[in-house]
């Protein structure tokens, strides 16, 4: 029986992992082992306690202040003891984090073929978003497998001299992950009444059936004046629509953390909480009129929830949904934030134009997809 090793770090990684991993323990085709570096530790303890997932190997690499020279050396030397224990016929590495790129390189090193799950997604900047793109193109280069979400993904690894046999259209697991958990919450009244209580006691009561508007952000590009002009755009789109709640799910990055403070603490109806859980967030999502973002997997999440979003970022590498007409670009524009935040909130029309269950990113199959390639190739 052939071997696999899933490495991931973030909370978004398990995420999109899960899936896979869930999958794989039904089927019992393979077996596999699961490696954590633990590159985010609380976000993505609470997925893994979530859906009952537990690691073989966990790195532990988080430490305060770490950058990126920390992440990447600590997981490439910590990785080579557990490659040589593990012995996998191939590893499982997902999307674009310096986990991933890290442990593409260290399977390299040791020879051993890497899968790259979500691979060929593009800006073709590799400054914008930073460092994803640039981690996304070097784990192209390192990987044998790629499996890719979406056509336009295909045809960039192809464009990039990706060999088409080792390319595999599967759609995106996130909306394995999405549809399930929001399967489960719809089926129950008292798991939506404890997700109610959760968020109650981290900062907001969701049960005063105002209209939300929900707002992540956290990426290292808009550190400084981006985030800035995020937060005056927010307040001016606050203070214009008294009757309308703000909710922002703080990260706790304190870059973001010390800027969000200094300019929207105080303000009524504006709500800092702390970070959400995936499963209350889901819910969170599926309650909110509209979602302000600069994540890339709530890019490919709240299309299937029927969510309109505005992106806080110049570029996407997710130009599917801007296509579908679900989501629309607004970069760190104070005018062009507040601008299209009050159309959605007063026309009917045009939130109607974005509000569409209409999903590019697959069906919620997208891990059978890749297992059956895998049992293909391997």
């Amino acid at each position: 029986m052939k071997k696999l090793l899933f490495i991931f770090g973030t909370r978004p990684e398990a995420i999109k992992m899960i899936p896979i991993i869930k999958e794989l323990e039904n089927s019992k085709k393979f077996s596999f082992e699961i490696c954590i570096t633990a590159q985010h530790r609380e976000m993505l303890d609470q997925v893994l306690d979530l859906f009952n997932v537990k690691a073989d190997y966990d790195l532990n690499i988080m430490k305060a202040n770490q950058d990126l020279f920390d992440v990447t050396t600590n997981i490439l030397i910590k990785l080579k003891d557990v490659l040589k224990q593990s012995k996998p016929d191939i590893v499982l590495v997902h999307g674009d984090t310096t986990t991933t790129f890290s442990a593409s390189l260290a399977s390299f090193y040791m020879k051993i073929p890497v899968g790259h799950v979500e691979a060929g997604l593009r800006t073709n900047n590799i400054y914008s978003p930073f460092p994803e793109e640039a981690n996304r193109q070097l784990t192209s280069r390192l990987a044998t497998f790629h499996f890719a979400p979406t056509k336009k993904s295909y045809e960039n690894l192809l464009s990039e001299g990706i060999e088409k046999e080792n390319i595999f259209v599967t759609g995106n697991t996130v909306i394995d992950t999405l549809l399930i958990t929001q399967k489960n919450i719809n089926s129950s009244t008292k798991i939506q009444y404890r997700l109610s209580n959760k968020i109650k006691e981290l900062g907001y009561n969701i049960e005063k059936n105002k209209k939300i508007v929900l707002v992540t952000g956290h990426r290292r590009e808009n550190f400084g004046n981006g985030f800035i002009n995020i937060c005056k755009a927010l307040k001016t789109i606050a203070l214009n629509n008294k009757d309308i709640d703000i909710v922002y799910p703080l990260h706790l990055n304190p870059n973001v953390q010390e800027v969000v403070h200094k300019y929207l603490d105080d303000i009524e109806n504006i709500y800092l909480i702390t970070p959400l859980d995936y499963e209350p967030f889901v819910y969170m999502m599926s309650q909110s009129y509209m979602i302000l973002t600069d994540s890339g997997g709530i890019q490919e999440e709240a299309p299937s929830l029927g969510k309109p979003i505005l992106v806080m970022r110049d570029t996407t590498e997710r130009p599917e949904a801007v296509e579908s007409g679900t989501v629309k670009l607004v970069g760190t524009d104070e005018e062009l934030i507040v601008k299209l935040t009050q159309e959605l909130l007063d026309s009917k029309t045009i939130y109607q134009s974005m509000a569409r269950v209409e999903n590019p990113y697959g069906d919620g199959t997208s891990a059978k997809q890749i297992i059956s390639k895998l049992m293909k190739i391997l």
